[in-house]
C-alpha cells in the first residue's frame, strides 16, 4: 500500500478549506489596509456558508445512498471526508475568532469601539435598554417550543435568539425569537469624545431578549445561525417536455429552503442543553455544531469593512484602482475587424464591449448576434445590449444556465426579458451545464457571411469585471468564428462540440487537446529538448490531469502551476512531481483567468478557455477556449504568466507536504505585486497602432519577453514597483 506521505493526491475539500485558509489569512496581515483586512474575515466566513450549502451538503446527501461515491482521487467515503472536514473547520473558526479579536483591538486604536453589553455602565445601559425597547422590541416576534408549540421552521443562514426555561409546571420549555426583522443590523454612535461605538444589533437583542419571557425562569440562552443544505439537481421530471424549465428551477428554489440543515453554529457559547435540544430538532451530529465569538453572519463584517472605508482615514482601505478607461474615440468593434484584441479585467474597462455590442446590435450588415449568458449583473447592460439588438430586427439567440448556482433566479428573470423582446432563448442541455463564455456577431457583407467571435475566461458581468482578474479574446479570423458558430447550432440541437482545430470545447475537444499539448512537451524533454508548461486556472482536481502532470514531471519537463484555490496535486514529491512548482496567488482580486502555455519562444503554443482541470468542466460542462495564434497576444499572455510567478506580495507556494508558505522578496529585491503591476501591463492596451495579425500558416515570429510594464498613473502604491520593473522581465527562472 502506499505511504499518504510519498502520494501526489490530495483530497478536493481538504484542499478547498486549504484555500479559505488562504484567504482567512489575509484578515491578519498588518500590510494588508484594516477594513480590507476586515472584509477578507467577511469573505472567509462567506465561503464557509457555500462550502457548507454546496459541498458539505452534497457529501451529507451521499451518506444517505447505498452505493457512496468514492473522490475520484482520494478514494475517501462521503463519511469519511465529512470526518476529516469537520475537525479542519473547527481550527478554521478558532483562527478566524482570534484574528477577529485582533481586528477589535486595531479598531479600537483608530477609534472604533465595539460596544461590550457584558460591560456597560448606566448611562450605556438606559441608552441601549431605550433603543431596544422602541426600535426593535415591536417587531420581533418571539415563539414558544413547548408540548402545545410545535418546533418552527428555521430558514437557511438566520440568526436566532435560543432560551431554556424551567416552569413548575410544565418542566423545561424552549423560547426561539427569529432575528430577521426590519431593523438596523448594525449601529453606530458617533460619541462626545470623536470616536465611534458600533454595536450588532442580534448581540443586543441577545443581551435584552430574556425580558420577552420569563426572566425568572430562565437557565440557559445564547444566538444560533443554521445552515442548510442547497445542493439541489433536477431530477427526471425535467425531462417532460410540456414542463417549462424555469417553472422546475423555481419550485427547486423553493425546495432548496427547505433542504437538511448540514451545520449550526452557536454565539457566544453552546449551553449544552440548548444543543442537544436544537441538534435533537435539526438531525445535526455534534461535530457540526460550532462555537464562536466572531459574527454569525458574514455580512456584519461586509457592512462594518464598508462604513470603516466610508468615513475614515484613506489609509484604511486599498487605494482607489479604477479600470483603465479606452480613449474617446476608440471603438472595439471597428479595432477588432482590423486585428484581433485582448481585454483583461479589471484593469481594463468592460464599456467599450458593451459599446462593441450596442453598436453590432445597430450596424445594418449585422444579421444575427448569439451569447453564452451564465451569471449575469442584476442591472445587465450586456443582457439590455442584445434586447436593443433584437428590437432592431437583429435574430439574437441567447443560451441563458438556469443552474448557475445561486443566480438561478436572476437568470430566470433575465431570460423572460429576453424572450419578451422577441430573442431567442435556449438552456442547454439536460446532462451538462453550458458554462462557456461565448459570444458570435455575423455580418452578411456583399452576399457572404463574416463573423466577429468572442471567447472570455469570465462572465459576462459588469460588477465582477472590476473584481475578479478576466480575459477577452475578440477576433474576426474566420476559421474561429466557423468553429463558434458549429459550438451554437450544437448547443440548439442538444448536441456535443467532436471537431474543433482552434477552439477548445468541452467535453469532447477540451481535456484531450491539452494532454496533447503536454505529451508533445514529454516527447520534447525525452529528446533532450526544452521543454516546459504553464498552467494557470482556478482549480485542478482531475485526475488523468494529475497523472500526465506527474508523467511531465518525471520526463524532466519544468511544470509552473497557478491555482488559485482546489488543487489535488502535490508538487515536489519525490520522484513523481519533483518538477512541478505550484503557487496561489490571493490578494486584493479574485484571479479568475485560465491561461494554459505549452513550450516557449517561437514553439510557444498557448490557450484562454472558460474551463479549469475540475473534472465538472473537463467531461460534465460545456466550456470553451482558444488557441492563440497572434503572436504579439501570445507574447502578452506569456507575460501576464511571467509576472505572477515573481509575485512576492500576493503568492503562496505549495510545499511536498501540500502545506502553504508565503513566497517573500529576497534580500535587497523590492516586493513585486503582480496584480497591482498589471495596471502598468495594460496601460496602453486600447493603443490601435497594432498590426495586424499574422494568419495561422505565415511564419511565427519569436515569442521574446513582454517590455517593461509601465506603473499605473493613478496608483500611488506603485511608486514601490518602479525599483523592480526595469529587470522584472529580464530575470530568468
Amino acid at each position: 500500500m502506499e505511504n499518504p506521505s510519498e502520494s501526489i493526491f490530495i483530497n478536493r475539500e481538504l484542499s478547498w478549506l486549504d484555500f479559505d485558509s488562504r484567504v482567512l489569512a489575509l484578515a491578519k496581515e498588518k500590510s494588508v489596509p484594516l477594513a480590507e483586512r476586515i472584509k477578507f474575515a467577511a469573505i472567509f466566513g462567506s465561503n464557509m456558508d457555500e462550502f457548507f450549502m454546496v459541498r458539505v451538503g452534497s457529501l451529507y446527501d451521499q451518506t444517505l445512498l447505498k452505493n457512496n461515491k468514492l473522490d475520484i482521487v482520494t478514494h475517501m467515503t462521503p463519511s469519511e471526508q465529512i470526518a476529516a472536514i469537520t475537525p479542519r473547520v473547527a481550527e478554521l473558526q478558532a483562527k478566524c475568532d482570534k484574528y477577529y479579536q485582533h481586528l477589535l483591538s486595531a479598531l479600537k486604536e483608530n477609534k472604533y469601539i465595539k460596544v461590550d453589553f457584558d460591560h456597560l455602565d448606566k448611562q450605556q445601559e438606559h441608552y441601549w435598554k431605550a433603543y431596544f425597547t422602541s426600535e426593535i422590541l415591536p417587531i420581533l416576534s418571539p415563539q414558544v417550543v413547548d408540548q402545545r408549540h410545535p418546533f418552527p421552521f428555521l430558514r437557511n443562514k438566520e440568526i436566532y435568539y435560543a432560551a431554556q426555561f424551567n416552569s413548575k409546571n410544565d418542566g423545561v420549555y424552549y423560547g426561539i425569537i427569529p432575528l430577521s426583522g426590519q431593523f438596523e443590523q448594525l449601529l453606530f454612535i458617533k460619541n462626545p469624545d470623536g470616536t465611534t461605538s458600533f454595536a450588532f444589533a442580534d448581540e443586543l437583542i441577545a443581551h435584552y431578549a430574556a425580558s420577552i419571557f420569563n426572566k425568572s425562569t430562565l437557565q440557559n440562552a445564547c444566538l444560533f445561525r443554521v445552515t442548510r443544505n442547497a445542493d439541489i439537481t433536477v431530477d427526471e421530471g425535467m425531462m417532460d417536455h410540456d414542463i417549462d424549465f424555469r417553472d422546475v428551477m423555481s419550485e427547486l428554489l423553493k425546495k432548496r429552503r427547505k433542504l437538511a440543515a448540514v451545520r449550526l453554529q452557536f454565539w457566544p457559547s453552546a449551553p449544552q442543553e440548548i444543543v442537544k435540544f436544537l441538534r435533537d430538532k435539526l438531525v445535526v451530529p455534534a461535530d457540526r455544531c460550532y462555537t464562536q465569538t466572531s459574527p454569525l453572519d458574514p455580512g456584519l463584517l461586509f457592512r462594518l469593512a464598508s462604513r470603516v472605508s466610508a468615513d475614515s482615514n484613506p489609509a484604511f482601505s486599498y487605494p482607489p484602482a479604477r479600470p483603465i478607461q479606452a480613449p474617446a474615440d476608440y471603438d472595439l468593434y471597428a479595432e477588432a475587424h482590423k486585428h484581433d484584441v485582448l481585454l483583461s479585467y479589471p484593469y481594463q474597462s468592460i464599456r467599450p464591449f458593451i459599446r462593441m455590442l450596442m453598436k453590432a446590435g445597430s450596424d445594418p450588415d449585422v444579421v444575427s448576434i448569439k451569447m453564452t449568458l451564465y451569471r449575469m449583473a442584476s442591472d445587465s447592460q450586456i443582457v439590455q445590449a442584445l434586447i436593443n439588438a433584437a428590437e432592431n430586427g437583429k435574430e439574437v439567440t441567447a443560451m441563458v444556465e438556469l443552474r448557475a448556482r445561486f443566480d438561478e433566479q436572476n437568470n430566470i428573470d433575465w431570460s423572460k426579458q429576453l424572450e419578451e423582446a422577441g430573442c431567442t432563448v435556449f438552456y442547454g442541455f439536460d446532462d451538462y451545464k453550458v458554462h462557456s463564455k461565448l459570444t458570435l456577431i455575423t455580418s452578411k457583407v456583399n452576399g457572404k457571411y463574416h463573423y466577429l467571435t468572442q471567447i472570455g475566461t469570465g462572465n459576462y458581468n459588469e460588477k465582477t469585471s472590476e473584481l475578479y482578474t478576466d480575459l477577452s479574446f475578440i477576433t474576426t479570423r474566420q476559421e474561429i468564428g466557423e468553429e463558434a458558430s458549429a459550438v451554437f447550432n450544437n448547443m440548439a440541437l442538444q448536441r456535443l462540440t467532436s471537431e474543433a482545430d482552434t477552439m477548445l470545447v468541452a467535453p469532447l475537444r477540451f481535456k484531450s487537446v491539452l494532454l496533447e499539448q503536454m505529451d508533445r512537451q514529454i516527447d520534447r524533454a525525452r529528446r533532450g529538448l526544452p521543454a516546459s508548461m504553464i498552467l494557470k486556472n482556478n482549480s485542478i482536481n482531475d485526475p488523468q490531469i494529475i497523472n500526465k502532470i506527474s508523467e511531465a514531471s518525471c520526463a524532466g519537463v519544468r511544470v509552473d502551476m497557478i491555482v488559485r484555490g482546489i488543487c489535488c496535486i502535490k508538487a515536489g514529491v519525490p520522484g513523481k512531481t519533483e518538477n512541478v512548482h505550484i503557487r496561489s496567488i490571493v490578494g486584493r482580486y479574485l484571479e479568475h483567468s485560465r491561461i494554459y502555455c505549452f513550450g516557449e519562444g517561437e514553439d510557444m503554443t498557448i490557450y484562454i478557455a472558460s474551463g479549469d482541470f475540475l473534472t465538472r468542466n473537463t467531461e460534465r460542462r460545456v466550456e470553451v477556449g482558444v488557441r492563440v495564434d497572434d503572436r504579439e497576444i501570445a507574447k502578452k499572455l506569456r507575460g501576464i504568466l511571467d509576472l505572477q510567478l515573481r509575485d512576492t506580495v500576493n503568492a503562496r507556494e505549495m510545499q511536498p507536504d501540500g502545506i502553504y508558505t508565503r513566497v517573500k522578496p529576497k534580500q535587497g529585491e523590492p516586493p513585486v505585486d503582480s496584480q497591482m503591476a498589471m495596471y502598468g501591463y495594460f496601460q496602453h492596451g486600447f493603443e490601435t497602432a497594432h498590426p495586424a495579425a499574422p494568419t495561422r500558416k505565415a511564419a511565427a515570429k519569436p515569442v521574446q519577453k513582454p517590455k517593461r510594464p509601465t506603473p499605473h498613473p493613478h496608483k500611488p502604491e506603485n511608486k514601490r514597483f518602479r525599483g523592480f520593473l526595469d529587470s522584472l522581465f529580464g530575470h530568468k527562472k
